[in-house]
This record gives C-alpha cells, sequence and structure tokens, in this order.
C-alpha cells in the first residue's frame, strides 16, 4: 500500500474525456522517507498536486484550441497535469513540471490510462537556477499564486524561461496574490491583460478567476 488512498475517474474537457487517477481527497498524506519534507512541502500542502482544480479545469480548455503550433510549452505547478495532457493529445511540445515528488508518477499513470505515448517532465523549485531546462514559446499554470513569496520567484523563474516573443498564460483563481504578481512582470518588461474567465465548474456554478496574458514590451 502506497499510504494513500485513490480515485479513478473520467473528467470531460470540451467533450473530450480525460481519465484521471487523482488522490481520493485532500485528507490523504504520505511520505515515509521525508522526501515531500525535505522539499519544504507540508502536509497540508502534500495532497495539493493530487486534485483535479477548478483552475485547472479551466486552463485545460483553453488549451483545446489555443495557438500551439511550432511552440516549446512549459505547464508550471503541473500538478495532475490536465492541461498538459490536452496539448499532448494535440501533439503539441509540451513539458510538464511540478515541485511535488510524486507528481511524475501520477502523470506517467494518467498517461497509461489514456493511452498516451511519454510526456515530458521537469521536476524542481522556482527559486533555483535550472538551465538545463531552457527557454519556452508558451508558458501556461492554473492556480501557482497560492503564496505571498510566490509572485516575485514565479516572476523571476518565467523570465529566465521566456523565449523571445513568449506568451504566457496563468488562469489564477484571485487568492490575493495577483497584483502583486502582474507588478513583478511589469518590472521585468512584460504588458499584460486580465480577462474574467467565462466558465462554469463541474458543478454548474461559475467560476470566478481570470485569465491573465502576458507579452515582452520589448520582444
Amino acid at each position: 500500500m502506497p499510504g494513500y488512498r485513490i480515485k479513478v475517474e473520467t473528467i470531460a474537457i470540451g467533450g473530450n474525456n480525460f481519465v484521471i487517477r487523482s488522490l481520493l481527497d485532500r485528507e490523504q498524506f504520505a511520505d515515509p522517507l521525508g522526501a515531500a519534507e525535505r522539499l519544504g512541502i507540508s502536509s497540508a500542502a502534500w495532497p495539493l498536486f493530487g486534485q483535479v482544480w477548478p483552475s485547472a479545469r479551466v486552463l485545460a480548455a483553453a488549451m483545446l484550441d489555443f495557438d500551439i503550433a511550432g511552440k516549446r510549452i512549459l505547464e508550471l505547478g503541473s500538478g495532475l497535469a490536465l492541461a498538459s495532457l490536452v496539448i499532448h493529445r494535440r501533439h503539441g511540445d509540451i513539458t510538464a513540471s511540478d515541485h511535488h515528488p510524486l507528481a511524475q508518477a501520477f502523470l506517467i499513470e494518467n498517461l497509461r490510462l489514456n493511452d498516451m505515448l511519454p510526456l515530458k517532465y521537469a521536476a524542481g523549485d522556482w527559486s533555483q537556477e535550472n538551465a538545463a531546462l531552457g527557454v519556452f514559446d508558451l508558458i501556461i499554470g492554473s492556480d501557482v499564486l497560492y503564496d505571498r513569496q510566490q509572485p516575485a520567484i514565479l516572476a523571476a523563474f518565467i523570465d529566465r524561461h521566456s523565449a523571445p516573443g513568449v506568451e504566457v498564460v496563468i488562469v489564477d483563481p484571485d487568492r490575493g496574490n495577483r497584483a502583486d504578481f502582474c507588478q513583478q512582470m511589469s518590472v521585468r518588461g512584460y504588458l499584460h491583460t486580465s480577462l474574467k474567465a467565462a466558465s462554469r465548474q463541474a458543478s454548474g456554478e461559475r467560476y470566478k478567476g481570470r485569465f491573465l496574458k502576458f507579452r515582452r514590451s520589448d520582444r
């Protein structure tokens, strides 16, 4: 037994079905070797990677018809990587990335459940240099501004890994750090737009977050 409980469900994204293995609920926790603790992931934060969040659904839906042709794409804090799976099914050049020690294992299993070929994955900490990761033409993420320290760290990471002409798309449920993140991106030379996400959650309730879109003003 892995020490945590899971569930498998079929999630519809714009009429496309994806079979997703996730943690049963937010009460799950198992870190017997201390791998997550060494990465600074608390027991409270541990299960968050393994949930299908509303923002992840919104981002995944947006990627169904987003222009990805010829672009090298990175999903930040991918968790269960629903948006990456959408892009991968469209044969896009996508790299999923996350800090959680179990994110890659769940991704591999979800690829298997959906009869998909392997997908590129990068583990890492946004605060650390990672020259081997390279640069990307499109950088996406959902619900990544969950901590007060996140805006500056994430903005610096994005800037380090942005190719000329980069597009950045972040779906934010408005946890309160959006303005700071936009300011951090602005001082690094990015212009941005903020649009309400005209989407509904699986429950039928309207999603109240926003799309944050950025481009470098000098590229």
